[in-house]
């Protein structure tokens, strides 16, 4: 690269260079590495158990144990002896695995699992709430995701930085912009996104009605202390967005605000592109609809102006929803590379927001119109695209429900619960994964906990919360900063930026799609509950979201409650 300057005088210069891909032309003299298969043959819930929890651990190993010790880690002796029971092979983990109760162990303490061949487990604790540190962290993980907002010393401690992202955003492909400020960043990135968004404070909001109880309004956030419980607080700090994403005219909800692009590994605050509102789209207004009506019951004892706003938000939404065709979901324009969110169907999303909309008002109008819909047809789930049973569960938890119709709901939520309780049953880990692993599986195990706990199956709603917790074929308690054994490595850019990782955070989890270079390069051949790394490369593995939060902090809520 040569300059050329008139007076013969070379100046110095600044040379600027974007958007730069790097492609592996030959991967033959890679050497690869990856953390492996690092925990014990004894796995157990890192976090700990309930006094009167169900308490089992699973033993792998070539040669399984037959007896096996409980030891308390204070005085060194063994408070309880008993049998490794069993002998199943786990195709998911390609292990043979047998199990251990010691659910007769009430006492508080630390403790140990010591067996002759398997050797010692990671220590856990036994104790009224074993749970209360972690589940604090899981729940406040979404103040800390805040966009839009200053995040002081006080409350964020080493991940305090100032407010982001408040500049008007571009409505795409005009040249009007809008006020978009708040939100939570959804995720490793700080996009925010209507889909995504709305299942993490539905699950919040689901959480708090559920298991009011375990709330309190003492979390350590800047709201702490105003009378109102602290997750009603936050989820309110994402609803206020959500609602600046409804276009006032046509009751529309744009699909999400974000850059063109991915930006850097930097603080959010240190991140100035432009931000771009992308169209409207059915099954954001769709889920819009149905998270303004559940907010609009839920706040109404604590702010009944808010309540009204949000009611006639989703009422609004409703009418759009009826009145235009999904046409094949939301697509990013050929210049927008951030997440998609894509969804070609918006039959669950108008069934889940009709639900919420009877739960909350009781109008029989709404009633007419659910009962003519083909509740059969529609797809499972409780994820970001497949929102069927949230329907389900606000219909069959409303009043004055149709006899014939719950009966069509029921059978629809009784299917997917079967599903659910089948994979557990013969999985090695109580997984209820089956043999296929996508991305996001820990979101998935978590949703499923949920089902359990609403079906009223609160043991084996808990064996997904000991699965997420370290009772698992990695041996990773998946939650950052708690167990023995956790993420230190996550693809979340303000730890990538500071070098640290922030406590609280679910990962994704075991991918058995490989879906991205570093999985590839490093989990090729592995069964499919080991496909999990921990390096912030494998953004496919090892990212966090908010909607992979909200169902643990659901599935902890219940574990509390019980």
């Amino acid at each position: 690269m040569g300059f050329h300057e008139d007076d013969g005088e070379l100046v110095a210069h600044t040379v600027t260079v974007d958007n730069v891909e790097l492609f592996l032309i030959d991967d033959s003299k890679v050497v690869s590495s990856s953390k492996g298969d690092v925990g014990p043959s004894i796995n157990i819930n890192q976090i700990g158990y309930g006094i009167n929890d169900k308490k089992v651990a699973v033993f792998r190993d070539s040669s399984l144990d037959t007896k096996f010790d409980v030891i308390d880690v204070k005085s060194g002796k063994a408070v309880f002896s008993g049998d490794v029971k069993g002998s199943v092979q786990s195709s998911a983990s390609g292990e043979t695995v047998a199990y251990g109760d010691f659910s007769s162990v009430t006492a508080s303490g630390v403790y140990k699992i010591v067996a002759a061949n398997s050797g010692e487990s990671y220590e856990f604790i036994i104790a009224d709430n074993p749970y209360e540190e972690i589940f604090e962290d899981v729940l406040k993980m979404f103040y800390m995701q805040r966009c839009g907002y200053e995040l002081t010393e006080e409350f964020a401690h080493d991940f305090a930085h100032g407010a982001c992202h408040n500049k008007p955003a571009i409505i795409y492909g005009t040249d009007k912009t809008k006020d978009v400020s708040g939100g939570w960043h959804d995720a490793g990135d700080y996009g925010r996104y209507v889909v995504p968004g709305v299942k993490a404070a539905a699950d919040l909001m689901l959480a708090y009605e559920d298991y009011p109880n375990v709330f309190d309004d003492n979390l350590g956030i800047p709201e702490s202390g105003n009378g109102v419980p602290d997750v009603l607080d936050e989820v309110r700090y994402e609803l206020e967005w959500l609602l600046k994403m409804q276009d006032e005219k046509s009751g529309g909800v744009y699909h999400k605000v974000t850059t063109l692009n991915f930006g850097g590994m930097i603080m959010p605050d240190e991140e100035n592109d432009s931000l771009y509102i992308m169209p409207v789209s059915n099954c954001a207004t769709g889920d819009f609809a149905a998270a303004m009506a559940m907010a609009a019951r839920v706040y109404e004892k604590y702010d009944k102006t808010f309540a009204d706003k949000c009611l006639s938000a989703a009422k609004k939404a409703l009418s759009y929803l009826e009145a235009n065709d999904n046409n094949g979901g939301y697509k990013n324009p050929g210049d927008v590379s951030t997440g998609e969110y894509p969804d070609g169907n918006d039959a669950d999303e108008y069934f889940w927001a009709l639900s919420e909309l009877y739960k909350t008002t009781g109008d029989s109008a709404y009633h007419e119109k659910l009962k003519k819909l083909n509740v059969e047809g529609l797809e499972d789930g409780m994820g970001w695209q497949a929102v069927s049973l949230y329907g389900c569960y606000a219909y069959l938890t409303s009043d004055n429900i149709d006899a014939g119709f719950k009966t069509k709901v029921q059978n629809k939520f009784n299917s997917y619960l079967n599903s659910v309780q089948n994979n557990i049953n013969s999985d090695g880990y109580y997984s209820s994964m089956g043999v296929v692993y996508p991305w996001g599986s820990n979101m998935t195990l978590a949703n499923n906990g949920m089902v359990l706990f609403m079906a009223d199956k609160n043991d084996l709603a808990k064996t997904q919360l000991d699965y997420l917790l370290g009772a698992n074929p990695t041996s990773y308690c998946f939650v950052t900063g708690h167990g023995s054994l956790s993420p230190d490595d996550t693809h979340h850019r303000p730890s990538m930026a500071l070098k640290a990782t922030m406590k609280g955070m679910l990962v994704g989890g075991s991918n058995s799609n490989l879906e991205d270079p570093y999985a590839q390069n490093v989990l090729s051949g592995k069964p499919a509950a080991k496909c999990y790394v921990d390096n912030s490369q494998s953004y496919s593995c090892n990212e966090i979201t908010i909607y992979w939060n909200s169902p643990l902090v659901y599935l902890m809520a219940g574990e509390l409650a019980d």
